[in-house]
């Protein structure tokens, strides 16, 4: 997968450089050289090797759009959507986003720690070494800053590294559903402050992770004026900005993050034509979430397909959330897009490892193999990367590495 410094666009996401009968030479947490294993043997000598036996050996899958903190379940919501209520339905009715900020609300930080490092775990179990986590649960300054903590406390005990995410601007809360401006306010001049202040105590910023802003912008959640006010005061305070863009209504969202200058922008299953020519034109990558679709029983994606032959750089995740996307697996979210967005299966790779990592500002460090990068590696039951998006339903991970080290072993 390596891409020499920038994102895979169009034809390159199918030159994901298969190395036949390859060797990686690894020291101290790092890839130190990748090549032949006859090349690599004859120029390293090593105090340990681990012979593959010929299976596939790739980089560590990048997921790029989370929300795995949170208390609570929604499995009522998924008997309602069975029976036809939609998303914006469920939310307006006070469901969806809510109905966990209730919950979340009410958990301590060692009751969201335990629920939210099981799910951590699934993660890791699928292939996944780099996860990105936003708040979003919480909605008020103390809810929020403690699931800042818990994602902090995730990434100090657990092997896959973590980039946070400050997602207050996900719903409009209860207590100020009659009063937008004032919620809109707090956001700007009380909690962004707060988070960035956090952030720069944290071990996040002393280790040089990035720190994003994220905007819901939708009806029933934020307006484009307001998701524009948002993202501009999060730049001015030093987030880096990524939006929840054209998922049911296209509200000239798309238009608006690429000009703030979005690492990245999610969904994006409304976008428009003109949207896709400025976003080709741009370094946004276009995060998609084939998941959602999937779950909600819907036949409608995201044009993949359209994104990758504009020349757009594309990645994927799998959203994985308590109510539209429960699922842990990106080669899950590789198979249905596929299937159902037209990836070849050596695109949906690219667009789950080195893509990835660029919509997370951490392309230097993971999402391929190349000398410098971190040793995060996985091995599979298989001998051809392709059965991985083939096959679905069960779980093809041997081998999960981080920094060199085993970390899973099934």
């Amino acid at each position: 997968m390596a891409s020499g410094g920038v994102p895979l666009r169009g034809p390159s996401m199918r030159n994901i450089e298969i190395i036949r009968h390859g060797a990686i030479a690894i020291e101290k947490g790092r890839i130190l050289d990748v090549g032949s294993s006859d090349d690599i043997l004859s120029r390293y000598q090593t105090e340990e090797a681990i012979d593959a036996g010929g299976r596939v050996v790739s980089p560590g899958f990048v997921d790029p759009h989370t929300h795995i903190v949170y208390a609570g379940d929604r499995l009522d919501e998924f008997e309602m959507r069975i029976s036809g209520a939609d998303y914006l339905e469920i939310l307006g009715a006070g469901g969806g986003i809510i109905s966990t900020v209730r919950k979340t609300r009410n958990a301590s930080e060692e009751q969201l720690l335990m629920s939210s490092s099981k799910r951590l775990a699934k993660m890791l179990e699928c292939g996944t070494t780099t996860i990105e986590i936003k708040t979003g649960y919480g909605l008020d300054l103390a809810s929020e800053l403690k699931m800042l903590e818990v994602i902090a406390h995730l990434d100090k005990i657990y092997p896959p590294d973590i980039i946070p995410t400050f997602l207050a601007a996900h719903a409009v809360p209860p207590e100020y559903r009659d009063n937008r401006e004032k919620y809109l306010d707090i956001i700007c001049l009380e909690m962004l402050p707060a988070a960035w202040d956090w952030y720069q105590k944290s071990h996040f910023s002393s280790s040089g992770v990035p720190f994003f802003v994220d905007v819901f912008c939708e009806k029933n959640a934020f307006s484009l004026e307001e998701s524009q006010k948002i993202l501009e005061t999060a730049r001015q305070i030093g987030f880096l900005l990524k939006a929840h863009t054209d998922e049911f209504n296209n509200l000239g969202a798309s238009s608006m993050a690429i000009e703030s200058g979005a690492v990245s922008i999610d969904h994006l299953e409304e976008i428009s034509e003109c949207e896709i020519k400025k976003l080709a034109e741009s370094d946004t990558v276009a995060v998609i979430t084939p998941t959602v679709n999937f779950n909600s029983g819907t036949t409608k994606f995201a044009d993949a397909r359209k994104l990758m032959d504009a020349g757009c750089i594309v990645a994927l995740s799998t959203d994985f959330n308590p109510g539209s996307a429960p699922c842990p697996s990106q080669p899950l979210t590789m198979a249905i897009a596929c299937r159902y967005q037209r990836l070849l299966p050596g695109e949906a790779f690219a667009a789950a490892t080195i893509n990835a990592a660029f919509a997370v500002k951490s392309s230097d460090r993971v999402g391929s193999l190349e000398a410098g990068k971190q040793a995060d590696l996985l091995i599979f039951n298989c001998d051809d990367y392709r059965q991985i998006a083939y096959e679905f339903g069960g779980n093809l991970i041997k081998t999960v590495f981080k920094r060199g080290n085993v970390v899973l072993d099934n």
